[in-house]
């Protein structure tokens, strides 16, 4: 084939993608829809001229089009790893954490319901063998919800709808090209009816071994990278390659799933990649990825849409019957998951609730595209595939990929103006007319200063303001007096502006390198939820939000666990020094927000919801003071050492910005500021280096801040450090439930906890203890204990105890003070302990 004549198909194919996206932009219709249409509006028409005898002039384009190299391994090689990639390195993983119950029913439970569902269906209505039909299922039951992320996001659909639906977007491939790989060795096989349950047995393989390679690649991959920091160019090939490589080197060298590989390296990569690259080389990663899966989502529709014409080309009556029993099978099986299946894991706590509109909008929005035509191409070529099979499978999957795509995605908008997605809630509506009352406010100032500075007339200028003014006067009375806000929701509107305000906030000083790339992530993960949080459930929803970003996760207890119990300090030192850099970024940026408050949100909501969230922000500052005065108490020191890294990082934007200055002023040249440059660039690389961290407990440090410890002598402040168990505790989680055996005493490093019992309650804070009464009474548990903050809690069990009571004036007299409060007789408790003064200083605490 002339060469020449290829490239200039290849190039054509560009041009109808780019008139593509301005096409279905204009018409209101999915990019994958046009883009599909185009391309069998293309392959239709080559057939057409070939086989008409109307002109011989185009016959060579005709062949052309027709002969380029559509393989099945060239989607599955070239164009899937790509895509799946650049969707992993876009995810925002913390959040859609929270949603990983329906993410994971929708992309693997429906998976697998929708492929036996196809499967026993087609094989009721055929004649076909069972693996064929699961085969078939298989195929089909892998969507491309790209297009309904579209237009979710076109319409502002709410953010956790796109997030489930990218999540699935992600993994349902590799679910099903998993379950194809299985039920396609099963039908080379000639194998009638599989055995399902083996079948399923291989499936955790795949997985397990995918995600193992695709881990291992992309942990390679970034060590190199972090090498060839100052390389970007270099950083970004190694991108290019690591897909390719992880997708091979699972399929070939182990037998695993490439897909599955490839997005374990992807999310790797966007889990590790921030906190080792320069910020500036991770943006340009990014979007060098969104590019190259632009071109290739788009070449894969044209090119997989190509071959429609010639997969239905012995398309029989009979087989338009098996088409609509698939049709049928899918949507039921999808309809049983969103409206079976996940109602009944929120109804069980496992799942966020998803509601009613938006299951039908994603029951509707499950469109199949390239990937399933790419599968069915796969079997037509195998030689090992009895050709009547073949044929089946091409049209079924064919037919079923059209109906998705001319049926489904040409009405998905008016289904989803039908469901009423479309519109802005009452609230939403308030909030707009507060953006647009604010920003007149701000364009008003602006335009001020301009007609100064140009010295225009007064008369325009006196003309044009009044205008302009009368406009702005308009906006805010409609943001201040609107009918269908009440004042809960005028409390809401402040809080979702304040915290857009935050990320942008964060947005700000992560590009001026204040807050560092490891962190941005997780810090803009915990204003987002603050917006939705707000939006959903007004000043409850962002208060949770507020507390849970300050609050140990999961995985810190088990990080603490792993310390404690098999001397693993690494991850416990890890995420300790990420929560010492979060507490210190959310307090730079949280004292930022007040000028906000009394400036955007005073003018617009006035002064009481002013002073309310002023008094919400100053909560939050003093949670986060809290859970760092902690970690400082904890570790002192280095909390000194990261606001120095802080302040060196602060200098270091302030001097590049006068180097620019200087240059665009004309004070120095090109080669003085590259040398500038690139010696500012080695200090900036040092101060990026976070300072590492002791994760030794320093208990013995810890202990000395005890006034109540504050007599005993060195020795023995050793041996109570090491006898002394530190305990991290979330705000609201009981410590001590009622009528629980007393086997412990607590005494507060930081935070503070609250004690309930007959109907009274105390609260407690850093340098006092709780939990004595009960031992000392030889009583079980009569308060409730629970902490009202994030609390670092040092645990002595009862003997110990017993003996540090004995030796301690100090701790007696706390016991005392504490007995009296209860009404206890504190006389009667020492009777019964029988202290006294040992006369051997040496004894063990």
């Amino acid at each position: 084939m002339d060469i020449v004549l290829v490239t200039t198909v290849i190039a054509s194919l560009f041009l109808v993608i780019g008139a593509a996206e301005p096409l279905a932009a204009r018409l209101k219709l999915p990019f994958s829809v046009i883009l599909a249409v185009l391309g069998v509006m293309i392959g239709a028409g080559a057939i057409f001229f070939l086989r008409t005898e109307l002109t011989d002039a185009l016959n060579p384009v005709a062949e052309a089009i027709l002969g380029l190299p559509i393989r099945s391994n060239v989607f599955l090689y070239v164009f899937l790893p790509t895509l799946l990639f650049q969707a992993t390195l876009g995810m925002n993983l913390r959040r859609m954490l929270d949603d990983w119950v329906p993410i994971l029913v929708l992309a693997v439970v429906a998976v697998v319901v929708a492929t036996l569902s196809v499967g026993y269906a087609l094989s009721w209505a055929s004649t076909l063998p069972l693996a064929a039909c699961l085969l078939i299922g298989a195929i089909v039951s892998t969507t491309d919800p790209s297009a309904v992320v579209t237009i979710f996001r076109s319409i502002s659909a709410p953010r956790r709808l796109a997030r489930i639906i990218e999540g699935e977007s992600l993994l349902n491939d590799a679910a099903a090209i998993a379950l194809f790989g299985l039920f396609m060795g099963f039908v080379m096989l000639g194998m009638p009816d599989p055995d399902l349950g083996a079948a399923l047995a291989r499936f955790p393989v795949l997985i397990l071994g995918g995600a193992f390679a695709g881990w291992l690649a992309a942990r390679v991959a970034v060590r190199v990278m972090a090498l060839f920091s100052r390389h970007e160019l270099a950083q970004i090939s190694i991108s290019v390659a690591l897909p390719y490589l992880a997708y091979i080197g699972a399929e070939q060298s182990i037998g695993a799933s490439g897909v599955i590989a490839v997005v374990a390296a992807g999310l790797t990569l966007n889990l590790t990649g921030p906190g080792r690259l320069p910020p500036q080389a991770w943006a340009n990663l990014r979007e060098i990825w969104d590019v190259l899966a632009h071109w290739a989502g788009a070449l894969i529709f044209v090119l997989a849409a190509l071959l429609i014409p010639r997969l239905l080309e012995e398309v029989r009556v009979e087989d338009f019957v098996l088409v609509g029993v698939v049709i049928l099978a899918a949507i039921a099986a999808r309809a049983v998951i969103l409206f079976g299946l996940l109602p009944l894991l929120t109804a069980l706590r496992l799942s966020p609730a998803v509601e009613r509109p938006y299951r039908v909008a994603i029951l509707w929005g499950g469109l199949r595209g390239a990937v399933t035509l790419a599968l069915a191409l796969a079997v037509t070529e195998s030689f090992r595939v009895p050709d009547g099979i073949q044929r089946v499978v091409a049209i079924l999957a064919t037919g079923f990929t059209l109906f998705t795509l001319i049926v489904q995605g040409t009405t998905l908008r008016w289904v989803i103006g039908r469901l009423g997605l479309d519109r802005l809630s009452p609230i939403d509506e308030a909030l707009s007319r507060q953006v647009v009352a604010v920003a007149l406010q701000t364009v008003r100032e602006d335009v001020a200063r301009t007609t100064e500075n140009y010295e225009l007339s007064h008369d325009t200028v006196r003309s044009e303001a009044k205008r302009f003014g009368e406009r702005l006067d308009a906006a805010v009375k409609s943001a201040e007096d609107s009918a269908d806000i009440l004042d809960r929701d005028r409390v809401t509107l402040g809080l979702i502006a304040l915290a857009g305000h935050e990320r942008d906030t964060i947005l700000a000083r992560v590009r001026e390198r204040t807050i560092s790339a490891r962190m941005a992530e997780q810090i803009l993960s915990d204003a987002d939820r603050l917006i939705e949080g707000a939006r959903s459930q007004g000043r409850s929803g962002y208060n949770r939000a507020a507390r849970r970003s300050v609050a140990y996760g999961p995985g810190f207890r088990v990080a603490v666990v792993l310390n404690g119990r098999l001397r693993l300090s690494g991850p416990l030192a890890r995420m300790t020094a990420d929560r010492f850099e979060l507490l210190l970024s959310q307090r730079l940026i949280l004292r930022d927000l007040g000028t906000f408050i009394d400036g955007r949100i005073r003018r617009i909501h006035g002064r009481r919801v002013a002073d309310l969230l002023h008094e919400l922000l100053a909560r939050r500052i003093e949670m986060v003071e809290t859970a760092l005065e902690g970690l400082r108490l904890q570790y002192p020191g280095y909390a000194e050492e990261l606001e120095r890294r802080f302040i060196r990082r602060t200098a270091l934007r302030l001097e590049e910005r006068e180097y620019t200055a200087m240059r665009e002023d004309g004070l120095i040249g090109a080669e003085v500021y590259t040398t500038l440059m690139q010696d500012l660039d080695a200090r900036r690389a040092a101060a990026e280096e976070r300072p590492h961290l002791d994760i030794a407990l320093q208990r013995a440090e810890l202990v000395r801040q005890f006034p109540l410890f504050a007599e005993l002598d060195d020795a023995v402040l050793r041996r109570l450090g090491r006898a002394l168990e530190t305990r991290y505790i979330n705000a609201g989680e009981v410590i001590i439930r009622k009528d629980s055996a007393a086997r412990s005493v607590f005494f507060i490093a930081s935070g503070a906890v609250e004690l309930e019992t007959a109907g009274q309650t105390w609260r407690l804070g850093r340098g006092e203890m709780f939990g004595q009464m009960a031992i000392l009474m030889k009583k079980a548990r009569r308060a409730e204990v629970r902490a009202i903050a994030p609390s670092t809690l040092l645990v002595l069990d009862e003997a110990r105890f017993r003996r540090l009571l004995e030796r301690s004036e100090a701790l007696q007299d706390a016991v005392r003070a504490s007995a009296d409060k209860r009404g206890v007789d504190p006389d009667h408790l020492f009777d019964d302990t029988n202290v006294e003064r040992p006369p051997d200083d040496r004894a063990s605490v």
